[in-house]
């Protein structure tokens, strides 16, 4: 798929709890295609210290508004920088980088499980909109530390039944999303996840038990997002592989976390 490096204007920037933020980025021209599961390297600008790019999931595209959403959460300097802009100003991408979620061939009757923690849930909102328009109806599962972490409820409940987990009890299930009532008591055809390895490596494992497909897309550090620096090289059953490049997307055979 071709890539761009295009200057895009800020359309909304809205701020959310636990140190998140919705960017919705607009153009006069037609944005690109992109598929769920790729992402954006978002240029900071007015930010001596910062000197990389950032790696932003594509969250949502809205093609009827010729919106790209990016779901930032501020953890440095370089996402402060982006958490901070203001309506009309102009942030430089390139995209759309990497590979994408499968969406399955065939009728919608598959049961299609979308897993998600933290800001891991980002690239399964697009992913289930773009699987909904496809003829399926897809289950989300979502899980954070609490309430205040879990983001953008109302667009996944608008597209398919969401289950949430917090590890404090205080909404949904308390627990972690391995351990969430609905997988005990309804099976699935295919899983998809994104979130913290430690809960992607519990997810592919379940799955991988029960003999269910199961990709996961890796949030390893990407620098460059061409393959050039190496910072992002994961080991799998291939051998090395640039997560930017090769990625993010990998069925969990691929991965190491099942020996």
């Amino acid at each position: 798929m071709k890539k761009y490096e295009l200057d895009l204007d800020v359309k909304e920037v809205r701020l959310l709890p636990s140190a998140y933020c919705l960017l919705k980025l607009t153009s006069d021209k037609r944005l690109p295609e992109m598929k769920p599961g790729q992402f954006a390297e978002v240029r900071v600008d007015n930010s001596p210290q910062t000197f990389l790019r950032r790696p932003i999931s594509i969250n949502y595209i809205d093609k009827d508004a010729n919106e790209l959403w990016l779901l930032i959460q501020q953890v440095g300097e370089g996402t402060g920088r982006m958490a901070a802009g203001r309506v009309g100003d102009v942030m430089n991408l390139l995209l759309p980088l990497g590979n994408s979620f499968t969406i399955p061939n065939g009728s919608g009757s598959s049961r299609l499980l979308l897993i998600g923690g933290g800001v891991g849930t980002a690239p399964l909102l697009f992913l289930g909109d773009e699987l909904k328009k496809a003829g399926f109806e897809p289950v989300f599962l979502l899980g954070a530390k609490r309430k205040d972490d879990l983001v953008q409820l109302d667009d996944f409940q608008q597209i398919g039944i969401t289950y949430i987990t917090t590890e404090d009890g205080s909404s949904g299930e308390k627990g972690y999303v391995t351990d969430h009532s609905v997988l005990k008591r309804e099976s699935f055809d295919r899983i998809y996840t994104c979130g913290p390895k430690p809960m992607m490596v519990a997810v592919a494992r379940y799955a991988a038990a029960r003999g269910i497909p199961c990709e996961a897309s890796l949030e390893n550090t990407m620098a460059c997002g061409i393959g050039a620096c190496l910072c992002c090289v994961e080991k799998t059953t291939g051998g090395h592989k640039c997560v930017c490049t090769e990625g993010p997307v990998f069925n969990i055979n691929e991965l190491t976390w099942l020996s």
